[in-house]
């Protein structure tokens, strides 16, 4: 057991580029990434485990065929320097990956793809300095990445949305308590919310910024919601 353990630590921290050292690294880097993505998608933002995982496993990826260079190529005299091509195909390929990204009033689409696509590059780098294996691993831990940590965040429907509810009342309020009440029957999130009064007709006007599950009956929750008081009008919008 004590040997396993010494040979993990060795592989962990050696600065050769190994099958082995590359395998745990890729893992770490996979773990690390998808743990901060999964924080992420937790609180509703757009970026989830797949994307933070694919990036962490590409820049670590591209960080082993930069360490591997120098062991690869110590033949080389100054006259020659295979990290600079790679260093453009790095900072080059965010364009492409930009193009991949899908920006509406409603939502941004992409992502995932995007950083799929960055990682790649990652790939074809390995691949280009005879690292096939590494590659192939790495390979492996993004096809891991895309199929398996999807079907989780499925399961455990973490798929949230931001949105704003506006609701106009022929009235004026001193609580929103009533609200706050419904919105938790229906498991949505409330953030934040604004107020417009008009003494004069009287009006209120609310604004209420919730994170909801994109499975909530909305209508069910317009029903619940204008059984509280007379309303005029109730939105839903997209944007934030």
């Amino acid at each position: 057991m004590l040997s396993i353990i010494e040979q993990l630590n060795t592989m962990m921290t050696t600065t050769d580029v190994t099958i082995g050292s590359a395998t745990c690294k890729l893992f770490v880097s996979a773990l690390l990434g998808g743990a901060i993505g999964f924080e992420r998608k937790r609180k509703g933002q757009i970026a989830g485990s797949r994307t933070f995982a694919l990036i962490s496993m590409g820049a670590t990826l591209v960080m082993l065929v930069s360490c591997a260079i120098p062991q690869l190529f110590d033949h080389l005299t100054n006259g020659g320097d295979p990290a600079r091509i790679a260093a453009q195909v790095v900072s080059g390929i965010g364009f492409l990956g930009a193009g991949a990204i899908i920006q509406t009033k409603a939502s941004v689409r992409g992502l995932t793809t995007a950083a799929g696509i960055w990682v790649s590059a990652g790939l074809g780098l390995a691949v280009g300095i005879g690292l096939y294996t590494i590659a192939f691993i790495a390979m492996i831990f993004i096809l891991i990445t895309l199929v398996v940590i999807n079907n989780i965040e499925n399961r455990m429907n973490f798929e949230w949305e931001s949105h704003i509810i506006a609701i106009e009342l022929p009235l004026i309020i001193d609580s929103v308590d009533n609200y706050r009440h419904v919105f938790e029957q229906h498991s949505i999130k409330l953030h934040e919310w604004y107020i417009d009064v008009d003494y004069s007709k009287p009006s209120s006007n609310i604004k209420f910024v919730v994170q909801m599950r994109e499975n909530t009956n909305v209508l069910h929750l317009f029903d619940d919601m204008q059984k509280l008081h007379a309303t005029n009008k109730i939105s839903l919008q997209n944007e934030i």
